[in-house]
């Protein structure tokens, strides 16, 4: 039998379960009618449950929400089944009925009286579940790590060769500039010996005036251009 005074949402009390804690569970009445409809709210397990409210009145395509609380369970039971059940009835009231006037034989069956009833039963639920990830994401995860893996490989052999490459280089570089500076060097030395050559005829022409002074400048010019030639030398290379 299909209800036409209420909507009663979820079809089924889901209450989060977990061991020596309160948890509850929520239901929605709307009305689907233009008239006042009262409700009230029976169970197979009172003892159990905490209902509130138990009774009430919905207005014309109105709604209202009722708060289940379960006690705290001391066991787990089989399969996490429930065997408890919840009964809803609802009728149609003159308007202006407050919550005050509803009365058990409001909701007798009578010839003439349409009294709805939807039963709905309770359904536990995990208390703190966990987040799947969904398998599209763990698919991209690993074609990331599949990539990165790629990217680590590839540089090792190009590094290889250009290790290579560079030190090919590197020796013959070295090569060049050693006989560059031995070229240097070596015209420097005759440009010396040459020089020497000049001084000494210089020395004897002046050996009587200023001999202290040729003994001290040959080996200083000497110096001065063997220095030179090393600066150039190792500006080359």
């Amino acid at each position: 039998m299909s209800n036409t005074l209420l909507r009663i949402y979820p079809s089924e009390l889901k209450i989060p379960f977990e061991l020596n804690r309160q948890n509850s569970g929520i239901l929605e009445l709307t009305n689907k009618t233009d008239h006042h409809v009262a409700f009230k709210v029976k169970t197979t397990n009172p003892r159990k449950y905490s209902v509130r409210p138990t009774t009430g009145i919905v207005l014309p395509r109105g709604s209202c929400g009722i708060t289940i609380s379960m006690q705290p369970p001391k066991e787990i039971p089989t399969d996490y089944h429930c065997k408890d059940k919840f009964l809803i009835q609802s009728v149609v009231v003159e308007d202006g009925t407050t919550q005050k006037d509803i009365h058990s034989d409001m909701f007798s069956k009578e010839a003439g009286k349409v009294v709805e009833e939807f039963k709905l039963r309770v359904v536990y639920i995990p208390a703190n579940p966990p987040s799947p990830v969904p398998e599209e994401e763990e698919d991209e995860i690993d074609s990331l790590d599949s990539d990165v893996d790629h990217e680590v490989q590839m540089p090792s052999t190009f590094d290889a060769a250009s290790r290579k490459g560079y030190t090919s280089g590197s020796q013959a570089s070295h090569d060049e500039g050693v006989s560059l500076t031995k070229a240097v060097l070596s015209k420097y030395v005759d440009e010396n010996q040459k020089l020497q050559q000049e001084l000494d005829l210089l020395k004897k022409k002046r050996s009587s005036s200023d001999g202290g002074f040729t003994a001290l400048f040959v080996p200083f010019v000497f110096a001065f251009f063997v220095f030179i030639g090393y600066l150039m030398a190792g500006s080359n290379v």
